[in-house]
This record gives structure tokens, sequence and C-alpha cells, in this order.
């Protein structure tokens, strides 16, 4: 378990907690801060994060742009990565393939996803993410590829 992971298990488990988490998080990769990711998920092999709609994330049409949708994809990955990478290991993002299927007109639901048997023919980890809509519309899939190599 990471240092990320075991302070997502203490802080959630007061009230408030969450909201802490989420802020702290997107502090400490100050990228992510641009999309106000609230989590709600932590935990190996899952993780899921809520994009809010609103208007610094919308494009010209009105709805959350594409690569806000993308970070905030991003941001999940990283958290199961946090929470499932072995403790003798080391991760980073290697490549992001996605496909954008519908508009996303909501508050973005972003969700990354992997199973144990993923992490055991490593380097390379395939984390499969899905981005939908309040209504459970998917908006954007994909896969986002991780290098999973020994710490040195």
């Amino acid at each position: 378990m990471t240092s990320t992971y075991g302070l997502y298990k203490k802080i959630t488990a007061v009230p408030f907690g969450g909201r802490v988490f989420s802020t702290f998080f997107a502090r400490k990769a100050p990228y992510f801060s641009t999309v106000r990711p609230d989590v709600q998920a932590m935990e190996p092999h899952f993780a899921q994060v809520r994009v809010p709609k609103r208007k610094a994330v919308e494009n010209h049409i009105g709805t959350v742009h594409a690569i806000a949708v993308c970070n905030g994809l991003e941001a999940a990955m990283g958290l199961l990565a946090e929470a499932t990478v072995p403790s003798d290991k080391r991760w980073l993002p290697k490549g992001m393939d996605v496909e954008y299927l519908a508009k996303s007109t909501s508050d973005i639901v972003c969700t990354a996803s992997t199973t144990p048997e993923d992490w055991e023919n490593g380097p390379d980890v395939p984390v499969t993410v899905i981005a939908s809509r309040d209504d459970g519309t998917i908006v954007v899939q994909g896969v986002i590829n991780l290098w999973v190599t020994p710490k040195r």
C-alpha cells in the first residue's frame, strides 16, 4: 500500500474527509486542480472521480471539454495505480488511447479499473477508463497504459 492510499483510507474515515482528500490530491498534482476532481472511490483495481461541469471546463458549445474529461480519467488512473502498485514497484503513464462517444453535457464520472491479472504481466499494465454522464451515457472510453518497473 502506498502512502497515498493509506492517507485516503485514514482521511475518508472522518466527516468531510473525502472533500479534504480531494483538495489535497488536486494540489499534489496541480494540473488536476483545473478540473476540481471529487474523489469518489480509491481501492486496489478501482478508482472513481467526479468532474463537475462548470464554466472553466466547458468548450465553445457548452459541454465539458474533451481534454478536461481526459484529465479526470488520468486522475482516476493515478488513484488506482497508487492503490494497486506493489510496494517494490513504481509506475508511470505511458500513453492514453480514448474514443469520444457522446457529448459531455453534465457532471462527468471518471472510472479506472484493472484486474489482478493485468498487473502480473508487466511492465505494461493496461488500465480501462470510462467517463459517463449523470444519466449513465458513456461519453469517453479507452485505455491508459502504465509502465510498471522495480523501484531503484
